[in-house]
């Protein structure tokens, strides 16, 4: 009997010396005392991790008897490192861990388009952030332009309005080019005459993140938001210099090459960025016409700031880009003698300057004025057939804003939006000459009347030199029951003043373009809304997911349209009728381990109404998929394959387009914090509308060209260095 006593005594110590303990805590915000979901918790000398469920709690397993350290970290929240003794004290089981919003990463994701210094979670309006890793993954794939940036965008499409020159206009939700609004820094530098190649002109380089904004945003950037904006933010001197190099070639004979520095000092800052950018003329369907023309540009943006004291800031800046662009003949493009050739040529000037000044009167008042001039000059020609001119256009604005973490945010303000084209053809009976001014007043506010509710309201008062006055009012609320869901709901009205430079007029070189009679034209009017439901949850350890479904409807009365007369000649006019538009985005974001996975779903039924007749608007995909699954190990490499579907789309001419994918391979190696190769398989399925429908009819010399509405240049091969000293 005492033998077996021995042995169970014996056995029993060798199980203890083995247990296996539990861990049980709970993160939370330190400010807001909310639980975090998505906290990762690591015993690194155990290679074991949870993370965080919708609770904030931390629940993990098997833990071996001794002392371990756990580390626990999220973005934006400076991490935290404590140390845990097994089997655990009675005071040390169920802790409750307060993590601190640390501001260096925080800033990634601080909206600059809402004038608010909320985060991006924290304010009503729903505003997408492209900025990080994912700006310059995106990048990576067109160094040259910002088209893939928006392009991958879950209701965004880059829609090419030429075949052979490449010109591009933004479409959200849909709707027409016209209807979105490209700002620089809050500067509208890209209207007008000016909008027609400013998405193949634009290279990120020297961009901090991308913002947009769907739906009607008006207050503070004017009635042209209808569809929505896309504001391009620019990096800025930090106490740390930056200097970075890029260069890059595709298997198309393309080569980017660009620079970027920017260093504060005490007084002074400064960013400089320069690119040069060449393109080959290229013909992957050899049909005889470029599917990329030839081009040359140079682009130039300096930008002084001057820190008069802590409370007082200066910005001089100036954008100067020089390109030409010639497309059409393949053998006239480069160089060979060709009778009667088809070609298109754009010659391109654009100069622009940007002054900004910001004074704090203390931590929540603040007062800043705005100014930009912008210069541009554009040659399109054409077989038998020139158009040129010039535009002279500014903006000028003066704000006041008023914040506090915890009371109301208010922002007042003027601006004054002046637009001059100027024909500089001698035919004066078809001028498109066209000026107008834009004075307008708003206010917006933010009003967080508890932890869970907030309120945003806007009302904005424009007079138009030509068309009078209009009144545009924009309502959000913010509804957050606890972290993981969120509620946004919002609305408002737009406007868009009448003009000739439309994706239709672009399309014919502006030929035979009449221009528009004011007095037998109005504003085209809009009023519109979205619905948005944010949801993050953990289904199982390890795995954080995170859902956004957005519901959005947009209204366009008085949508003006190009048609073509009995003479030849093509005239806008105004339909008895609107355009509207309807659906539904669906975002999924999964992450596991060193794995993510991002699905988009976009459904934009949009219709014309004109004359009691309804149809189908042009050249939208009404089902649309974006797919990406990305292995990334931080700091050493990435690879990411590209999945992209687009439903059949109803043609200008009545006849249906067919549905395609397009799918690419990216990936980029880094070698320490200073040097990196990237190489990307764009469409290496080689969609190319050339393979199974016409792009143009009659013949090579003379080619009619139909809707654009799959891309024509195939698969390409690119890849380059990315250089920081």
């Amino acid at each position: 009997m005492k033998i077996k006593i021995v042995i169970l005594l014996s056995l029993f110590g060798v199980v203890s010396s083995f247990a296996q303990n539990t861990l049980d805590i709970t993160v939370k915000d330190s400010h807001s005392d909310e639980p975090l979901i998505g906290v990762t918790a690591v015993l690194e000398a155990l290679e074991k991790g949870a993370i965080s469920d919708e609770n904030g709690n931390i629940h993990m397993e098997n833990i071996p008897n001794g002392t371990y350290k756990l580390l626990l970290s999220y973005l934006g929240y400076a991490p935290i490192e404590t140390t845990f003794t097994f089997p655990l004290s009675q005071q040390s089981q169920g802790q409750t861990f307060a993590m601190v919003p640390q501001t260096e990463e925080m800033e990634e994701i601080t909206l600059v388009s809402t004038r608010s210094t909320r985060t991006i979670e924290d304010i009503p309006t729903r505003v997408e952030v492209i900025a990080g890793e994912e700006l310059s993954e995106k990048g990576n794939m067109k160094p040259g332009d910002i088209r893939m940036l928006l392009n991958e965008s879950t209701g965004i499409r880059t829609q090419q309005t030429s075949a052979t020159s490449y010109n591009s206009s933004i479409r959200i939700q849909g709707l027409d080019g016209k209807y979105t609004q490209l700002l620089r820094d809050g500067f509208p530098l890209y209207s007008g005459f000016a909008s027609g190649l400013s998405l193949m002109q634009i290279a990120p380089l020297d961009l901090k993140q991308v913002e947009v904004i769907k739906g009607s945003s008006s207050t503070l950037y004017g009635g042209g938001a209808i569809a929505g904006l896309v504001n391009l933010i620019s990096k800025t001197p930090e106490d740390t210099p930056e200097l970075s190099f890029m260069a890059n070639a595709t298997s198309a004979l393309g080569l980017d090459l660009s620079g970027f520095y920017s260093q504060k000092f005490d007084k002074v800052g400064t960013t400089v960025f320069a690119s040069y950018n060449l393109g080959t003329p290229y013909d992957p369907a050899d049909i005889g016409l470029t599917a990329i023309p030839e081009f040359d540009r140079v682009t130039l943006n300096p930008k002084l700031y001057w820190y008069l004291d802590e409370q007082t800031e200066l910005l001089l800046g100036v954008n100067a880009i020089w390109e030409d662009r010639l497309g059409g003949n393949m053998e006239y493009v480069e160089g060979e003698n060709v009778t009667d050739p088809y070609f298109e040529s754009n010659e391109t000037e654009r100069f622009s300057t940007q002054l900004g000044f910001k004074h704090s009167f203390n931590d929540q008042n603040r007062i800043e004025v705005k100014n930009s001039f912008s210069f541009y000059d554009r040659i399109i020609a054409v077989p038998d057939f020139t158009f040129s001119g010039y535009q002279r256009s500014s903006f000028s604005e003066l704000n006041y804003s008023k914040n506090s973490d915890n009371e109301m945010e208010w922002v007042f303000g003027a601006n004054l939006w002046t637009e001059y084209f100027n024909d500089t053809r001698e035919i004066e009976s078809e001028a498109l000459d066209q000026s107008y001014q834009i004075f307008g007043l708003f206010a917006q506010n933010v009003w967080p009347i508890d932890e869970t509710l907030s309120l945003e309201t806007g009302f904005r008062a424009d007079f138009h030199s030509d068309y009078g006055a209009m009144a545009l009012p924009r309502l959000s609320v913010l509804y957050e029951p606890s972290q993981a869901l969120t509620f946004r709901l919002g609305g408002g009205m737009g406007y868009k003043t009448p003009t000739v430079f439309t994706e239709d007029a672009e399309r014919v070189q502006f030929r035979n373009v009449l221009p528009i009679d004011i007095d037998q034209t109005d504003l085209e009017r809009s009023i519109g809304g979205n619905f948005d439901i944010n949801y993050k949850w953990i289904p199982f350890p390890g795995v954080t997911m995170s859902l956004n479904t957005l519901l959005f409807y947009t209204k366009i009365d008085d949508p003006m349209v190009l048609e073509l007369d009995n003479g030849g000649y093509y005239t806008f006019y105004q339909p008895d009728g609107y355009v509207d538009t309807r659906g539904a985005e669906v975002n999924l974001k999964v992450k596991y381990g060193d794995f993510k996975l991002f699905t988009g779903y976009t459904h934009a039924n949009v219709k014309q109404h004109q004359d009691g007749v309804v149809t189908d608007f042009p050249l939208v995909a009404k089902h649309r998929l974006n797919n990406v699954l990305m292995y990334e190990k931080e700091e050493k490499f990435w690879v990411g394959l590209e999945a992209y579907y687009y439903s059949p789309q109803q043609l200008s001419t009545g006849g249906t387009g067919q549905s395609y994918w397009i799918m690419g391979l990216m990936s980029e190696k880094k070698f320490g914090e200073n040097f990196s190769i990237f190489l990307n398989f764009e469409n290496f399925l080689d969609t190319r509308q050339t393979r199974f429908d016409q792009i143009y009819t009659g013949s090579l010399n003379d080619p009619q060209f139909l809707d654009i509405y799959a891309p024509v240049d195939g698969f390409v091969v690119n890849g380059g260095v990315k250089i920081k000293i």
